[in-house]
């Protein structure tokens, strides 16, 4: 499959000085928000023209993303949205585990500024009550974006983008989108209502449990999905 993936409205955010980096974080958005599923091949001259830039630039942000594990370049097809193994599914979420929880230990003193991860917990409530389970998805990535934005650290944003970008390859092909993220509306509120008492400790402990959980069923949903015999039942 090929196509800008919607990329057009985005060329406004790139000036006269775009950079090979600037482009590549569109792309990266892009995957993350579901525009671009796995297996989706990018095509040089659609991507290239909605966004205005030349060539060379593009390839040097695909070569970017495909570091990123979120690309891959196949030989005489062109380059694709990766599309990941069970064990990476395993690997995004001992990543997300450490980095995740480190985040919320290391908060310091209530309180915190929680008002991007409340707008997070109200779209994902607003996108299921209107039977919209891709857009929960999206608002389930928010929330755990904006959860480490709470470091205040360019490189953990910065490597966290990638990580849950990866993570919305895996939500791709699970069959049933509502099974999946219905039970993390709530205790997406459930951390919120901690951090927003200032229990960071509770946080923590809910969080860990929550990935934990979360880990347990991704898997095994997306081994189903792709039919891997290795992967552990679930």
């Amino acid at each position: 499959m090929s196509g800008a993936g919607g990329l057009t409205d985005d060329r406004v955010l790139l000036g006269r000085t775009s950079t090979a980096e600037r482009v590549a974080d569109i792309l990266r958005t892009r995957i993350a928000e579901g525009y671009l599923p796995p297996g989706a091949r990018l095509s040089e001259e659609s991507i290239g023209g909605a966004l205005g830039v030349s060539r060379n630039t593009l390839r040097e942000a695909f070569r970017l993303l495909t570091h990123e594990r979120l690309l891959v370049h196949e030989l005489n097809r062109g380059v694709f949205v990766r599309v990941l193994a069970v064990g990476d599914v395993d690997d995004i979420y001992r990543t997300r585990r450490l980095v995740e929880c480190a985040v919320v230990r290391g908060l310091g003193q209530p309180p915190f500024a929680v008002e991007g991860l409340a707008a997070a917990v109200a779209e994902g409530e607003t996108a299921a009550r209107a039977d919209d389970w891709t857009g929960v998805s999206t608002a389930n990535i928010h929330f755990h974006r904006e959860l480490v934005a709470l470091a205040g650290s360019a490189r953990t944003d910065e490597l966290m983008r990638g990580v849950l970008a990866e993570l919305r390859l895996a939500f791709h092909v699970v069959d049933d989108p509502r099974a999946l993220h219905e039970p993390y509306l709530r205790r997406n509120r459930e951390i919120l209502d901690a951090l927003c008492a200032g229990e960071r400790a509770s946080a923590e402990r809910l969080l860990a449990r929550y990935l934990d959980d979360s880990r347990t069923r991704v898997a095994a949903a997306y081994a189903r999905a792709v039919d891997d015999p290795t992967a552990p039942a679930g």
